[in-house]
């Protein structure tokens, strides 16, 4: 085993001063491997002397590194001597043990929940800046395609036509034909109380044409197509699909975001027309069985209970939803990064957002127009 030299011994030697405590002088190499077997005497003796009050010479040391340096730092107490001559390279090893802390700042705690609040009202902000921004390219891509017609993606535009629309009537009207018993049902058994049988005509006309119908159809769809749609754009992220369109100098708002929203601002107010009717089938079944209203009574009766402004207002409701749902469903496909986490999220995102954009937008349109077709 190869054995120290006597000069690269690290030692501490201590030189009297007449008049003051002394000096002590480092020497030998100060690194980690020569230091071993020798930090507690070393620590000791120079703990010893630092209380002493002595003056510390580290000119004459061959090595430091951070292992000499720490050990002189703890037996110091954790700061520097009074007087000490150190070489340069000394003072930058030490620098790093010697740096200020500030003090930090005094803060009152906040609550967690006002900081999670705060983050929610940064992410709608940015959403909402995002949003902006898409509609804004959305709208100079139209004015750019009614100028070049021949860009328009048809093939696209029936295909999601299909997919959102024709595609999504089985399971709009099951969905829709529950709903109408359950509210017929409840609706006559109350109505009963009271002789009113032949009103429920009234009440599932109005409320299912110029509400209920293209609500329903807006939420199903809003789960059905729109969670697709933003799973598919996310899957292109992933695939790195998106970024060849761009290479291929292929707009992703002409291409993939304008025709599903088109179809499914064309195809929302047909399902939102047959989900109603499916809803009136289910209430005109139940208040047979419910009041023995008769279906002639019940389809004749239907025109007079319910004025035709409601029927275009539930369809322009429609239309409304579909163009909402479908640019939810995209801004959010788009923000997908190439991971499946983001693709889990953002697509769980959408759908959320899609139902509550809906809901809002339901609630704005029974405000400006309450006094129309009642």
């Amino acid at each position: 085993m190869q054995q120290d030299s006597p000069t690269a011994v690290p030692r501490i030697v201590h030189l009297a001063v007449d008049g003051g405590p002394g000096l002590a002088r480092l020497e030998g190499d100060w690194s980690l491997l020569p230091l071993r077997g020798h930090f507690e005497a070393l620590s000791a003796q120079a703990g010893a002397l630092w209380r002493a009050g002595v003056a510390w010479d580290l000119g004459a040391l061959q090595r430091l590194d951070n292992a000499g340096a720490m050990t002189l730092w703890d037996a110091w107490g954790r700061r520097l001597p009074d007087a000490i001559a150190w070489l340069p390279e000394h003072q930058a090893i030490f620098a790093k043990l010697v740096l200020p802390k500030l003090p930090a700042a005094k803060r009152g705690r906040v609550p967690a929940g006002v900081v999670a609040f705060g983050g929610d009202l940064m992410l709608m902000a940015e959403h909402l800046v995002g949003g902006t921004r898409l509609l804004g390219q959305l709208a100079l891509d139209c004015w750019h395609l009614l100028k070049h017609p021949g860009l328009i993606a048809w093939r696209d535009i029936s295909v999601n036509i299909y997919r959102t629309g024709a595609q999504a009537l089985g399971i709009t009207a099951l969905v829709g034909f529950l709903v109408g018993v359950t509210l017929s049902y409840l609706t006559s058994r109350q109505l009963r109380l009271f002789g009113a049988d032949i009103y429920v005509i009234n009440i599932l006309g109005l409320s299912v044409w110029r509400e209920l119908g293209p609500l329903l159809a807006a939420i199903l769809v809003a789960g059905r197509s729109g969670s697709a749609m933003t799973a598919q754009l996310g899957v292109m992220r992933v695939t790195q699909e998106l970024d060849a369109l761009s290479v291929m100098g292929i707009s992703h708002t002409i291409r993939l975001v304008l025709p599903k929203v088109f179809a499914l601002g064309l195809a929302m107010p047909l399902v939102a027309l047959w989900t109603s009717c499916m809803v009136l089938a289910g209430g005109m079944v139940a208040a047979r069985a419910t009041l023995g209203l008769d279906y002639v009574q019940f389809l004749h009766g239907l025109p007079a209970a319910v004025p035709e402004a409601n029927l275009w207002l539930g369809l322009g409701k429609a239309h409304v939803f579909g163009l909402l749902i479908a640019f939810v469903a995209c801004y959010f496909g788009l923000r997908i990064k190439p991971n499946s986490e983001s693709l889990a999220v953002g697509t769980t995102s959408s759908v959320v957002s899609s139902i509550t954009a809906v809901i809002i937008a339901d609630a704005a349109f029974a405000i400006i127009f309450q006094g129309v077709g009642i």
